[in-house]
C-alpha cells in the first residue's frame, strides 16, 4: 500500500524540512535554557572546589559569604587554627563590583585571598601568582585580560600578573584576586572625601561623640579589621562536619561543609533562575506543540480527499491514523536534530557558561517525539471524521 505520510512529505517538502527547522529552533532554545542552569550549577561547584576548603567559616546566622553578607574580624582564625582536626586556613574576601580597564567597566567579582591558603586562585593558565603585597591580580580569562593590563579597583590601579580559567561566581560573573590586604580596602575602606565628611561632621558637632569615640570612629575609617570568610582545610581523617559543629559550638561563628555550600548555593541562590528557567521550558513545549498540532491540521486539511478514497477501498482509521503520526515524529526528529546542532553552534555567544549534558539531549528527543505525537492528534480527529463517501460526491 502507497503510504500516505511519504507521498505527502514528498508532496510538499520544502514546507515539511522549514517546518521542522523552525521547530528545532524552538528545541535549540530549549536546550541553551537547559545548558545555561547546568552551567550555573556547575559554576558554583568549580567555585567551591577552587577553593581548595573543606569548611566554610561565616558570620553566625548567615547564608555567606555569596547567598548573604558575611563579616568576621580577620583574625579569627587564629581561634580557629587551634581546633583538632584543623590543617590550614584562609581568610577571604568577596566583592562584585565594577572595575575600569581601556576606560571601559567590567563587571567582576573581586576576591581577596592569602597566597598559599585556601581561597588562593586555582587552574593557572597563563603568567604567573601573585607574590607581590600590594597592586598584582590574577583574572579569569573570561574578563578578557591578560598579563600585563591594568585595572582599577576603587582608588588603585592592578597589574594582572596572571590569568585562571573558570573562575567565576554564582551569578556568571568572572573574578580578579587580589592580595588580601587589597581586597578588604576594596570593599569596607571608605574613599578619602567619605573620610574627610565624617572627620567634619564629628567636628562639627562636638557633643556628638565624647573624644574616645571620635579617636575610635577616625581609626576605624582608615584601616580594615573585617573579612568575609575564614576557608578550613581539615586534616586527613577527619571529618569536615565534624570539624564544623565544633566551630560552632566553640567560638559561635557559622561554618558549612562543602556539601552544605553547594546546597545554599543550588537551592537558595540559584532557585530563581531555576524557577525562571524551567517556566520558559514549559512555554516552549506549548508552543513547540501548537506549532506542529497546526502545520499538521492543516496538512491533514489538504488530503481529507485523499483520505476519503483510503476509507473508502477499506483502509483502516489505525493505519490512517499512523500515517499522520509519522509525519508528526518526523518532525519531531528533525526539529530535534535541527535544535541540537543550533545549541552548540551558538552556546559559545553566550555570557553565561552553558554545558551540554548527553542526558538532557536524550530527555529532549524524547520530548520532542512526546510533544509531536500529542500534537498530531488534532490532525488525526480530523482525519477520522472523513466521510468515505467524500470520495464519490468530488
Amino acid at each position: 500500500m502507497i503510504n500516505l505520510a511519504a507521498a505527502d512529505v514528498r508532496a510538499g517538502l520544502g514546507r515539511y524540512l522549514l517546518t521542522g527547522a523552525g521547530l528545532g529552533m524552538l528545541i535549540g532554545v530549549t536546550l541553551t535554557m537547559a545548558g545555561v542552569y547546568r552551567g550555573m550549577v556547575d559554576d558554583a561547584r568549580v567555585l567551591l572546589r577552587s577553593a581548595q576548603a573543606d569548611v566554610w567559616v561565616v558570620q553566625r546566622h548567615t547564608l555567606g559569604p555569596f547567598a548573604e553578607p558575611s563579616q568576621l574580624h580577620d583574625d579569627v582564625d587564629r581561634a580557629i587554627a587551634g581546633l583538632p582536626g584543623v590543617a590550614a586556613t584562609g581568610r577571604t574576601t568577596y566583592s562584585t563590583m565594577q572595575v575600569r580597564h581601556a576606560g571601559g567597566d567590567l563587571r567582576v567579582m573581586v576576591a581577596g585571598f592569602e597566597p598559599g591558603r585556601p581561597g588562593a586562585p586555582a587552574f593557572l593558565v597563563a603568567g604567573r601568582p601573585v607574590t607581590r603585597a600590594h597592586y598584582e591580580a590574577v583574572a579569569d580569562a573570561r574578563t578578557g585580560l591578560v598579563p600585563g593590563d591594568r585595572v582599577r579597583i576603587r582608588r588603585h590601579e592592578y597589574a594582572i600578573v596572571g590569568l585562571t580559567q573558570r573562575m567565576v561566581s554564582s551569578n556568571g560573573d568572572p573574578m580578579i584576586f587580589v592580595p588580601l590586604k587589597d581586597g578588604q580596602d576594596a570593599q569596607f575602606l571608605k574613599d578619602n572625601e567619605a573620610i574627610r565628611n565624617d572627620r567634619a561632621r564629628l567636628a562639627a558637632n562636638p557633643a556628638f561623640a565624647p573624644p574616645e569615640v571620635r579617636d575610635a570612629v577616625a581609626a576605624l575609617q582608615t584601616t580594615n579589621q573585617s573579612v568575609n570568610a575564614v576557608l578550613v582545610r581539615v586534616r586527613e581523617g577527619f571529618d569536615p562536619a565534624l570539624v564544623a559543629q565544633e566551630i560552632r559550638r566553640w567560638k559561635h561563628l557559622q561554618a558549612y561543609t562543602n556539601a552544605e555550600m553547594e546546597e545554599i548555593l543550588v537551592a537558595k541562590l540559584i532557585a530563581t533562575a531555576a524557577k525562571q528557567i524551567g517556566l520558559f521550558l514549559v512555554i516552549l513545549a506549548v508552543v513547540s506543540a501548537a506549532i506542529v498540532a497546526f502545520i499538521l491540521y492543516t496538512m491533514t486539511l489538504g488530503k481529507l480527499k485523499e483520505i476519503a478514497v483510503l476509507k473508502l477501498i477499506g483502509t483502516r482509521n489505525a493505519t490512517i491514523a499512523g500515517m499522520i503520526l509519522q509525519e508528526a515524529l518526523g518532525l519531531g526528529l528533525i526539529g530535534f536534530l535541527v535544535g541540537k546542532i543550533a545549541s552548540l553552534a551558538w552556546a559559545p555567544a553566550f555570557p553565561k557558561y552553558v554545558l551540554a549534558l548527553p542526558e538532557d539531549a536524550a530527555r529532549a528527543l524524547v520530548a520532542s517525539l512526546v510533544i509531536a505525537a500529542a500534537a498530531s492528534l488534532l490532525g488525526i480527529r480530523a482525519a477520522l471524521r472523513v466521510d468515505p463517501a467524500a470520495a464519490i460526491g468530488g
